[in-house]
């Protein structure tokens, strides 16, 4: 970015900074563009961005409030209008809308909100509030039925032990830890790369790490722990395991001559887009093109070199903190 004084490039600077929302003070890493001749510094709209969504992101955590992303996906599970969605919790007209387009809620808002997202209260709700009428609490009723099935089936228990049953923090990047996703972040590696184990877990880390120093927020939600051979997805044999069963996976097992067993996956399917941002693409496009060439030990010696790895790793049961990423080397 040019200097508007000198027209000279300017550097980024970095600091921790105290920052205030709701009256309540967080410490956040503060991101502008710097004059070296004037000494002034500048925000841009992407660092505007980067530093609010820290502060709203370390609020949320505390609060336990929902993103977003989240408020809107459990009205539409449901089938309802934004305006019906204000109307069986309680809130003004234009209320849950503004919540979907970022407005933070309120503490008792976000308690309503969440208790919505259990199929089996909101048809309490719907009763309680008389909001509903004719086809509207058909359809309602009729959707929130299904979930309740649908939640009682397998499938949905399995992930929520290995991924989805997270709630979002600063060790899931603030992102919304999502399987789906993290799934075809595995697939899109493999598609390209076809790596052993190891390099794949150092891949997915440097995918959510970095999109996370970029933007304020992981991509797949995953949180990661600091093991020997470096950072590594929470669970990653488990769900490796599981989408072999499910065949999502092809794995071929190889035994070296020191009596160790590799893996190395293959994609059993094409990668889907559709679940991710066009920035969340370019990031995955980003990682492969960097990595690509490295060999697997070639990934542990880089991940060794991250304060996230050497900070954690005499502490492997604890996740490593997303903040870790701002000091990324690689």
């Amino acid at each position: 970015m040019l200097s508007p004084f000198t027209e000279k490039e300017m550097v980024v600077r970095k600091e921790w900074r105290e920052m205030t929302f709701r009256k309540e003070i967080f410490k956040i890493c503060f991101h502008s563009w710097k004059c070296e001749d004037t000494g002034e510094e500048f925000e841009d709209e992407h660092f505007a961005q980067l530093n609010y969504n820290q502060v709203i992101n370390q609020y949320r955590e505390k609060y336990n409030i929902p993103y977003p992303d989240e408020i809107k996906s459990i009205r539409e599970k449901y089938d309802l209008s934004a305006i019906k969605m204000s109307h069986v919790l309680g809130f003004g007209d234009n209320t849950y809308r503004q919540y979907e387009a970022g407005e933070v809620p309120t503490q008792a808002n976000a308690r309503l909100i969440q208790m919505a997202a259990d199929p089996r209260k909101f048809l309490d709700m719907i009763d309680l509030s008389h909001a509903l009428e004719g086809s509207a609490i058909e359809k309602a009723r009729h959707n929130a039925g299904r979930l309740i099935n649908k939640a009682d089936k397998e499938e949905t228990v399995v992930r929520n032990y290995l991924f989805d049953g997270k709630r979002r923090s600063r060790f899931t990047g603030f992102g919304k830890p999502d399987f789906e996703k993290f799934v075809e972040m595995i697939i899109y590696f493999c598609t390209h790369q076809r790596p052993w184990k190891t390099k794949l877990n150092k891949l997915l880390f440097y995918a959510d790490f970095t999109f996370f120093k970029e933007y304020g927020v992981s991509i797949s939600g995953s949180e990661y722990y600091a093991i020997d051979m470096g950072p590594v997805p929470d669970n990653f044999n488990s769900i490796f395991e599981h989408l072999a069963k499910m065949e999502l996976l092809k794995v071929h097992n190889k035994t070296f001559p020191d009596g160790g067993v590799g893996e190395k996956y293959l994609p059993a399917r094409e990668f889907n887009d559709n679940l991710f941002q066009q920035q969340e693409l370019e990031m995955l496009q980003s990682i492969n093109d960097k990595f690509k060439d490295l060999s697997t030990q070639e990934m542990v010696d880089l991940s060794h070199k991250e304060t996230a790895w050497q900070q954690n790793a005499d502490n492997p049961h604890q996740p490593i903190d997303y903040l870790y990423a701002f000091e990324l080397k690689n």
